[in-house]
């Protein structure tokens, strides 16, 4: 077989990304360029790392905009920070153990075992199998939601006039169902969900009214106690009183913490009883595996 000629621009060609060579050299012309929405990788190439966070050991490093989604998969021993970069932000997040995926997020049970309903410092995210998925380790924002779930299609239809993923309003249920799928996860998969950045409280007479954002810049940030897919819909919340879609851009950065992870598992047996025996189970069933 002869070798083949090599390629070369006619320079009567149309100029700019009017010819497949100018698109060609226009896109190859955007390598290494980072915007306000898409994942950098390796995440090593991040250009702000956290203070103090060895850029070698990012594994995630994303802008989400507002109306967008993201998931990865995470191992045990991993920090996740999720920072509200205008204070326009709402993170709705689900998690499923990444080597039993029938095991995830439960909202309920993370509410209910903890005795309590508001989300701050040292709360854990529980399985629906009592284990620990993750535990909140820190928090600048005190302004999140364990209590409304997200939007659905039928939500932002009637109050934006739409909420299908490619309109300009998509709803929090329709973009976890994409994230879901791309695990190879169904509709069935993709339970009520955890919000940050944007509050909730009960008033007196039990009603649920929005506190809004903390403001720009505020995170918080989990620590994995088992592996996980997580997925993030960054989309309004149902108390949204805005009367339009106006959600603002939430920066997702992960990176290895595995000492992390033992300060929280030597601690435990000194804190609430609840945390102390979830974070048990989830020992138990990660050394099982351990060979």
């Amino acid at each position: 077989m002869t070798a083949s000629t090599p390629t070369t621009t006619d320079s009567t060609a149309p100029t700019g990304t009017a010819s497949t060579a100018g698109a060609r050299d226009h896109a190859r012309a955007q390598a290494g360029t980072i915007t306000d929405s898409m994942p950098v990788v390796p995440a090593s190439n991040w250009p702000t790392p956290p203070q103090g966070i060895d850029p070698a050991t990012l594994t995630w490093a994303e802008t989400v905009p507002g109306g967008r989604y993201t998931t990865k998969t995470l191992a045990r021993g991993t920090r996740l920070r999720l920072v509200d970069v205008a204070g326009a932000g709402c993170a709705n997040i689900l998690l499923w153990r990444a080597d039993a995926p029938w095991e995830r997020l439960n909202v309920a049970d993370t509410v209910k075992v903890p005795w309590q309903a508001y989300l701050s410092a040292g709360h854990p995210l529980l399985s629906d199998q009592g284990r620990v998925l993750a535990t909140l380790a820190d928090d600048t924002s005190h302004h999140h939601d364990a209590l409304c779930g997200t939007t659905s299609l039928a939500d932002n239809t009637a109050k934006y006039g739409a909420g299908s993923p490619e309109s300009p309003s998509p709803a929090g249920r329709e973009l976890l169902v994409l994230a879901a799928a791309k695990n190879g996860l169904t509709p069935t998969d993709v339970a009520p969900s955890l919000s940050f950045f944007q509050g909730v409280r009960a008033d007196d007479s039990g009603n649920l009214v929005a506190t809004g954002s903390a403001g720009a810049g505020t995170y918080v940030d989990l620590v994995l106690h088992l592996p996980c897919i997580v997925a993030i819909a960054n989309t309004a919340h149902p108390l949204d009183p805005a009367p339009v879609f106006d959600t603002g851009s939430v920066q997702v950065l992960a990176w290895s913490a595995d000492e992390d992870l033992a300060d929280l598992v030597a601690g435990a047996p000194t804190g609430d009883p609840e945390y102390a025996r979830a974070v048990a189970n989830s020992e138990d069933a990660w050394h099982a595996l351990a060979r």
